[in-house]
């Protein structure tokens, strides 16, 4: 591990840690910004790492920022740190300026994506962005639209769209932002530095890495509860039954946080799917085991809203479904690989692997 990275993890672990609390996690679902929790998270320049030092980020790789997105997944940190951080890389990539305050990123759907016009000198923005992560919280959204038959960046503020409030299961905002001719800011093509549905592509990484965090809280919670609970005069971490359990989930978790910090990776390398698609694929799976084992060792307490583990539950049921399934991206692999050949699988693999 860098230096860098081991600063940030640091970092990340004892804010998070001293912050997200079982209060604030309650009071951001009852719909309470966390302010303490987002000053703490600029002021130690989390929110845009992957922005250069001479543009006001820390000039971090992505490599780096795995450790940040995982511990928002591990402590189910209330505020959208993953997507600023992918919003703000977006923007600056794209040549536009990164505004402060919390952002977002979201796809336009296909029966009604969003449109420019040019409008003098600007562009204006028109159409629907539906279950937008925190669109309301968020001051400004990141999404893609057409320009000169190009897909390009596009930046625009919140304040400007009518907001439809919605949540996922884990209460976290899921919001359908309104746009009706208005300003936004249009950057370049995102085919300098990406291909395809980059929103896409990177938010399956980012949840990949929230849900490889978040059931490795599950496994914590699991392991600490079946060291505490007595039953028939002895603790039931000391029943095979249970330690089978604890076992898969153990190596599952750890699958999964391989597989997501290998995406990152690659992100770094460029033309990540393979590794992305792989990571959310391993994710989904892993968020199911996490859920069940962590849910049958606890038993009905866990069920509980006055018990903490459904704060992780919750989100990991809710991460798996967003920026696609499992069963979708192995489909999508399933494709690209077939696509390649047979004699391409072999080279194609271990080159990615030595890479």
């Amino acid at each position: 591990m860098n230096e860098l990275k081991e600063i940030l993890q640091e970092s990340v672990t004892r804010l998070f840690g001293d912050l997200v609390t079982r209060e604030a996690l309650t009071a951001a679902e009852d719909g309470t910004w966390p302010t303490d929790l987002w000053s703490a998270v600029e002021e130690n320049g989390l929110a845009n790492p992957l922005i250069p030092e001479d543009r006001g980020g820390v000039g971090a790789r992505w490599e780096d920022v795995f450790v940040i997105v995982k511990a928002a997944g591990y402590f189910a940190a209330p505020v959208p740190l993953p997507e600023t951080i992918l919003a703000s890389w977006l923007a600056d990539a794209a040549g536009l300026e990164v505004p402060s305050g919390p952002l977002t990123v979201a796809r336009g759907e296909a029966q009604d994506a969003p449109t420019t016009q040019r409008s003098g000198d600007g562009w204006r923005l028109t159409g629907h962005l539906a279950a937008v992560p925190w669109g309301g919280p968020a001051k400004h959204v990141v999404t893609l639209v057409e320009k000169d038959g190009q897909t390009c960046v596009a930046l625009a503020a919140t304040d400007n769209a009518t907001v439809e409030a919605d949540l996922n299961i884990a209460r976290e905002p899921r919001d359908t932002l309104k746009f009706a001719s208005a300003p936004v800011e249009v950057g370049t093509s995102v085919s300098g530095f990406a291909a395809g549905d980059v929103i896409r592509l990177y938010g399956a990484m980012m949840r990949a890495a929230q849900i490889a965090g978040a059931a490795e809280r599950a496994l914590a919670e699991g392991v600490q509860y079946a060291k505490d609970r007595i039953q028939f005069g002895r603790p039931i971490a000391k029943f095979q039954a249970i330690q089978h359990q604890l076992a898969q989930l153990a190596a599952q978790s750890a699958q999964a946080t391989m597989a997501a910090s290998s995406a990152f990776r690659a992100a770094d390398r460029g033309d990540p799917f393979v590794e992305i698609a792989s990571a959310k694929i391993i994710a989904g799976e892993t968020a199911a085991t996490a859920t069940n084992v962590a849910h049958q060792v606890h038993g009905a307490i866990g069920f509980t809203y006055e018990h903490a583990l459904h704060f992780t539950t919750r989100r990991l049921w809710s991460w798996r479904a967003e920026f696609g399934g499992e069963a979708e991206w192995a489909e999508e692999l399933g494709r690209r690989v077939a696509a390649r050949g047979a004699d391409a699988f072999w080279s194609d693999l271990t080159q990615r692997q030595s890479g």
